[in-house]
């Protein structure tokens, strides 16, 4: 059963109460992140030269990369949950 089946069937299982306060939640939830992209498509552009660490860094990430070696978001949450 898919992610949305299953909130389908949560959703109707709400109280009108319950389904109001949920609506209110997504709603504001939506603005948020609506209001964060604004905020980031907004920023200047970072333009200050990089350390050697920080092209380092870089370096090392790409490689790691290129051999596989890293994580899904999904694998990063239930790491950290």
């Amino acid at each position: 059963m898919s992610a949305k089946e299953k909130l389908r069937q949560t959703v109707e299982r709400l109280s009108e109460s319950e389904a109001a306060e949920t609506l209110n939640y997504l709603a504001q939830h939506h603005r948020h992140s609506d209001t964060l992209n604004e905020l980031l498509d907004g920023a200047p552009l970072d333009d200050e030269p990089s350390t050697p660490e920080e092209e380092e860094g870089v370096r090392e990430a790409k490689a790691e990369i290129a051999r596989g070696e890293l994580f899904s978001a999904d694998e990063i949450k239930r790491e950290i949950a």
